[in-house]
């Protein structure tokens, strides 16, 4: 069985919240992304947004290996279908740089969330 590389930077991360969604997943290290990308507080929950040029900041999270079955969990979670997030290639720095790995960014308007520096924390 295939799996797919994917970035998670919040509530999925190991003893957060939503971990449980990756029960069953391998988790393979963690990582950051490259200093393109501005994270924000949705409520209890962070999005991650692709910045304009200059204005972003590297974000860390966790690279799982996930299968099939999982990612149709994790779109599920994340609102995919109802348009709220994307799930797209994600560039990241160090070890992973130039890996196919994709996450989940945040696709609503984030005017008026309170910008996170670096990591999420619950």
């Amino acid at each position: 069985m295939s799996s797919t590389l994917v970035f998670v930077y919040g509530t999925l991360k190991r003893g957060l919240s939503n971990h449980g969604w990756l029960r069953g997943q391998t988790f393979l290290g963690e990582a950051r992304t490259v200093p393109r990308y501005r994270m924000f507080d949705l409520g209890g929950y962070p999005g991650m947004v692709l910045a304009d040029e200059g204005e972003g900041g590297a974000i860390e999270g966790e690279v799982w290996a996930v299968d099939e079955e999982g990612l149709r969990g994790l779109d599920k979670l994340e609102g995919v279908a109802e348009g709220e997030y994307a799930f797209e290639p994600v560039q990241l720095e160090g070890a992973w740089e130039g890996e196919a790995v994709k996450g989940y960014l945040y696709l609503r308007p984030v005017k008026g969330c309170r910008e996170v520096k670096g990591s999420w924390v619950e």
